[in-house]
This record gives C-alpha cells, structure tokens and sequence, in this order.
C-alpha cells in the first residue's frame, strides 16, 4: 500500500433534512478520480483506505455513509437505505463536478459499488471490488446462523451469549430488539457483541487490535446498528437481486477486478464465484492465505495492483 497522505479537502454534504454526510478529498487535485466506499454498513472510513490508491495519479474521494464514521448524527436509521446511499454517492458526484470515476469498495462497499453501478452505469470507469457481498438470505444466515459458527465456536458462543435461548433461532432479529432498545445499557452490550463477532472473524489470523475496536462505544453502536437495519430488512432489495442478469447486463462494459480471500467467512468465495459466473468478464483473484480484511497481505497487494493498471483508464 502507499504511504499515508493527508486530505487535502474536507467537507459537508447535506443530502436531507435529517443527515450530513464528511467527504474528504486527498492525492492529485488533477488525477483520475477515485470514490472508496466503506463497509459495514455503518464502518465509517478510515485513513489508511488512502493508501490504496496512487496519489500521485488518483484524486482520492473518501465519503462516509449515512450514520457513520463522522457524518451526522450517528447511528440514524431514519432514512437510511442502500438507495438512498446510491443518491447520495451520485449528490456528491455532482457536487465535485466529475463526470466519471472509478469506484472501489470492498465487503459492504463491494454491495454498494454494484447497486450504485447498475444504477449510473454510464457514470463508473472501472470497479475494484473486494469479498463480494451481495445480502442474499443464504450470505446472511451463514455468518450470523449457521455456518461460520462451525469454524469460531468461542468467538460464537460469545456473540450469542446476550440471546435468550428461545430467541436463538433467528439471531439477526433478536440482536434487532435490543440494539434498538430503550435503556443504553442493553443497546451498547448487544452492540459490543455484534462488532466483536465481526471484528474476531475477519482475518484470517484474528488480530487483538481489530477485536479490541469492538469496545469502542461510538464505533460499535454505529457499525452495529446500522449493519443490523440493513439486514433485517434484506438490504431494501430482491433476494439475489445485483446478480441478477438484467442487472449485471447493464455494467457489463465496466472493467472489474475482484480480489476474494480464501478463508473469508464474513463473505464466503462461493459468492464472488457466483458474480464469475454471471459476469464472467470480470477478472477475479482468490488469495490462498486470507480472510476479509483488505489489509492482509496478499489482499492489499492485488487491490494496488488493481487501482494502478486503472489509473490510467
């Protein structure tokens, strides 16, 4: 990955009545525009998702989704779909007077990269995406049901500890009453539980740093709440829906290299393989020795490798 740089512009977009969304701009005022799109949904941006770009050759667009990182207010629901992100992605486009860009997500980012491409496909230079998550029903139940569970049984145990017994056979929905709970006690518990889980889980080594985001109480409450919204509610889309033929016909011009890791059980390879197969014009690079994370090794070097054959698209 590059060095860190730092942004050269930062700002506000105020795209309703309730949010305002941080935007920050960092790399050459002058270069092929980049837009990184953050998972979770709810992850918020981090510096270090600079440094997977050229700066030299990238101007480099940051932008925190609705509820996260340091858009406002934290945690929001209201108002708070994958459509909507789509409309803002597109608001603050035009608000930066770009015409086209390549656009980079990984995780939930690699969702919203292909719900916002299907949508503006006329608007997208190329895609680097990055654990394919697409919000299926079966993507859901294997990591929050059964199926990574197998692999973590600590770590799960652990996650499902703030369940009551009864209420074990649908996870997603019982963690949905109390991340929106009344009293701040239950609701940041559940919280911590939540992105603990998901912290444990997403390299292939777990990594004590990672897991310790999860008792950082603003990140957690955020990330938590957001991602469970989102999933209780099938992501506001059709089932399968972005792998859909007529969907996936409508960017099928777009240059698109995947990087998946092999052991990723937050979103399994048999997902991205199944985008190979119905978009099978994307190069697609499993990594033999990684989980989630964009930074392990492996990953972070074909994502590079990726924004640097784009620059210059």
């Amino acid at each position: 990955m590059y060095a860190p740089i730092e942004p050269y512009e930062t700002g506000t977009l105020k795209v309703s009545d309730i949010h305002t969304l941080y935007y920050e701009i960092s790399g050459n005022k002058d270069g092929s525009p980049v837009i990184f799109l953050h998972g979770g949904p709810g992850g918020g941006c981090d510096e270090k998702d600079r440094s997977f770009f050229d700066p030299s050759q990238y101007k480099i667009i940051l932008l925190d989704q609705r509820g996260a990182g340091k858009s406002t207010p934290t945690a929001s629901l209201e108002e708070n779909t994958t459509w909507d992100l789509v409309k803002d992605i597109e608001r603050l486009r035009e608000r930066l007077g770009i015409d086209k860009w390549h656009v980079f997500g990984g995780s939930w980012g690699s969702t919203l990269s292909l719900a916002y491409a299907q949508s503006h496909p006329d608007r997208v230079k190329t895609m680097v995406l990055r654990g394919i998550f697409t919000l299926r029903k079966s993507e859901l139940r294997f990591f929050y049901q059964d199926g990574a569970s197998h692999l973590f049984p600590e770590a799960w145990e652990e996650f499902i500890a703030p369940i009551p017994e009864p209420e074990r056979q649908d996870i997603v929905t019982a963690y949905h009453a109390q991340l929106n709970a009344a009293d701040d006690e239950t609701r940041l518990r559940a919280a911590r539980a939540w992105t603990k889980w998901e912290m444990t889980t997403s390299k292939l080594y777990v990594d004590p740093a990672q897991v310790a985001e999860a008792e950082e109480n603003d990140f957690a409450n955020a990330f938590a709440r957001i991602e469970n919204h989102y999933f209780v509610n099938d992501g506001f889309m059709r089932d399968g829906q972005l792998l859909e033929k007529q969907e996936i016909d409508k960017i099928r011009h777009i240059p698109c290299v995947v990087v998946q890791g092999r052991y990723d059980v937050i979103c399994p390879a048999t997902t991205a393989y199944a985008l190979k197969k119905v978009w099978p014009e994307i190069t697609l690079h499993i990594v033999p020795d990684a989980g989630h994370s964009s930074r392990e090794p492996g990953t972070a070097k074909l994502l590079v490798k990726a924004t640097d054959e784009f620059a210059h698209i």
